[in-house]
């Protein structure tokens, strides 16, 4: 029950994480108040998607990741989970890249507004910058998204298997795997036994199951 619960409440925590990054990335970050140079707009609105482009894509990566670990085996859920804290790392990038240059994060959305392009003119038109909440959050996504990374490397060995509704290789009715039971189907009987006893009862059911669904291809009653 343990295992679970940690399981469960990291996957919530990328989950979280991720949503915020990607609500964040959906709000105005920006509100760019020009000069009265500036002849076609005097305020300029600058959403996160334009701040940081790279946000959005990577808050989708979050949540494909956290589906990809409910079901990853223990070596693969290493692997997913240092993605995860690069994944992090590359929403705190681009959410304090734009807040520490509003100016130069809102330059593309300056240029769509006033037709002005060039790094000096565009700061030239720029009388003052408020940033909103919004960027702040994408900080705390990120961090939620690098701590619960870290974590899964750290409680892996508690984590709970997946569930055998995904695994996809057939076991005999003793659980051993089917390469085991093909093995010794392989090998042969013993002299001393007869080969219906010898026979894995998982293998005769497969194949009479095949067998019955060549009949219904060709038009045939397998019950008959």
């Amino acid at each position: 029950m343990t295992g679970r619960r940690v399981k469960y409440s990291t996957m919530l925590l990328l989950v979280v994480g991720s949503g915020l990054a990607l609500l964040a990335a959906t709000q105005p970050w920006f509100s760019i108040r020009l000069t009265d140079t500036a002849e076609h707009a005097t305020t300029v609105t600058v959403a996160g998607s334009v701040a940081a482009p790279a946000l959005t894509a990577l808050a989708l990566a979050g949540l494909a990741l956290t589906a990809a670990l409910a079901i990853a085996g223990p070596v693969f859920r290493i692997v997913l989970a240092l993605l995860g804290v690069l994944l992090g790392v590359s929403v705190l990038v681009s959410a304090i890249t734009a807040l520490s240059d509003a100016v130069r994060a809102s330059a593309s959305a300056i240029t769509t507004a006033t037709g002005v392009a060039g790094d000096a003119s565009i700061r030239h038109l720029v009388h003052a910058v408020e940033t909103a909440f919004w960027p702040w959050l994408a900080v705390v996504a990120g961090v939620l998204i690098v701590l619960a990374s870290a974590a899964v490397v750290v409680f892996s060995r508690v984590w709970p298997g997946p569930s055998r509704k995904y695994q996809t290789r057939f076991a005999g009715e003793d659980g051993r795997p089917a390469e085991e039971v093909v093995a010794e189907a392989a090998a042969g009987t013993p002299d001393d036994a007869s080969p219906d006893a010898a026979a894995p009862s998982g293998t005769l059911d497969r194949d009479t199951a095949i067998d019955s669904w060549d009949d219904l291809t060709r038009g045939d009653d397998p019950t008959r």
